[in-house]
């Protein structure tokens, strides 16, 4: 895989070499099993994969290349590159303007940019609308493209589906950056209409078997579906693809239940299931499956709590902290600076959808059992910096550096 270059400022001295020696050690990637980092009153359990994947790492490398490369010009990211705070906050300290929000909504008008100005297009990929906005005012829309290539895949295979007169179902966010581009472009080779989770799936099975009239589909998908969407032609042939960062098992899920679904209703067996049901493979990337399937090996070990890292608005790194908060006490922080002290942790709080301020999170047993992992956006040095505070906290701690050579001679 593409060795890429990133500033030295976001690797660690301890999770990286870690990493590595993973690696090397697995090259297969065979191994879930969590690096055991015993400090003696404390140990930390760090998740086999997690951190900076390729589609992050190439969006890094490209966007900080802009600024060394065209210095003197204006620079615009069209919203954020990755959901990173330290990333896209590093960005703008160097002087790059955001023209978008998350949410799609003008922060700067199209009309202030020229065709000197630099433009970059995020990891998410954007709309062919947005791209047809910046080629208009003449800026080139490839030249600082960091859109995933796994994003790209996603496209690829909604066009291939499409082109085969299936329906596109994309099971996504539709308020996420990346959700909104793939509807964008898939909307272009076919009828597409969005689903959010499996609740919502039910509901739209109910207009593919007609047990639902068809009118209520356009107030009840509302804002879901492409332009001309006619539930009653549109629904006959579908395939699902979906946003990448989500979690692998729903999106089966909802592909397993939308096929039964068409079996029933067309009277279908597994060799005519094609005709009215495309044969799709899974559409997450590789770094969302490595990660998701590190934290289930993750949690089969026993723990205190589980530090998951990563910016609040990251959709991969909310389904890591769902997976975990099921089995054990889980903290979502940005940063080692969430961690107020030994008792006190501030942390995102999925359900209150807000930052919360715990008590108490690390109990009095000795030792503690530690458990942390990562959104595939949050830099190695964020890991080592909540590490490192952690282990600050335990009395007797051993020095990292001597539990590393632990490892390395395991």
């Amino acid at each position: 895989m593409k060795a890429f270059k990133i500033p030295d400022f976001y690797k660690s001295s301890i999770i990286t070499p870690i990493k590595e020696l993973r690696r090397k050690k697995d090259k297969l990637k065979k191994d879930y099993t969590p690096t055991v980092l015993d400090l003696g009153s404390v140990r930390f359990l760090i998740a086999r994969h997690f951190g900076f994947c390729y589609g992050v790492e190439n969006a890094i490398e490209i966007a900080y290349k802009a600024l060394d490369s065209n210095a003197g010009k204006r620079i615009f990211l069209l919203s954020e590159m990755i959901h990173n705070p330290d990333v896209n906050a590093d960005l703008v300290q160097r002087g790059v303007k955001f023209l978008m929000d998350t949410k799609g909504r003008q922060i700067l008008s199209w009309d202030v940019l020229t065709p000197d100005d630099i433009v970059i297009v995020p990891a998410f990929g954007t709309t062919l609308e947005i791209q047809e906005a910046l080629a208009a005012r003449g800026v080139d829309i490839h030249a600082y493209d960091t859109t995933c290539p796994f994003v790209e895949k996603v496209w690829n295979r909604a066009a291939q589906i499409g082109g085969k007169a299936y329906t596109i179902v994309i099971h996504g966010k539709p308020q996420h950056e990346e959700t909104r581009a793939t509807f964008s472009h898939s909307k272009e080779n076919a009828p597409t209409v969005i689903v959010r989770d499996l609740e919502q799936t039910r509901r739209l099975a109910l207009y593919i078997t007609g047990e639902l009239p068809s009118e209520g589909f356009y107030e009840e998908f509302k804002g879901l579906y492409s332009e001309g969407f006619d539930p009653d032609r549109d629904l006959q042939r579908i395939g699902v693809v979906n946003q990448t960062t989500m979690l692998a098992s729903d999106t089966q899920g909802i592909a397993d239940y939308l096929k039964a679904v068409m079996m029933r209703h067309f009277g279908l067996d597994a060799d005519t299931v094609e005709a009215h049901f495309a044969n799709t493979k899974d559409t997450l990337c590789y770094a969302t499956n490595d990660n998701q399937d590190a934290t289930y090996a993750l949690l089969q070990n026993e723990a205190d709590l589980v530090i998951v890292a990563g910016g609040y608005n990251s959709s991969n790194t909310t389904h890591l902290v769902e997976l975990c908060e099921r089995v054990l006490p889980t903290y979502f922080i940005s940063s080692a600076e969430k961690i107020l002290n030994k008792d006190e942790i501030l942390h995102f709080d999925l359900h209150q959808k807000q930052e919360v301020r715990t008590s108490g999170y690390l109990g009095t047993k000795t030792p503690q059992v530690i458990m942390l992992t990562s959104g595939a956006s949050c830099p190695d040095a964020t890991i080592e910096q909540i590490l490192l505070r952690l282990a600050s906290f335990f009395e007797g701690a051993k020095p990292v550096e001597e539990a590393l050579e632990a490892i390395a001679g395991a």
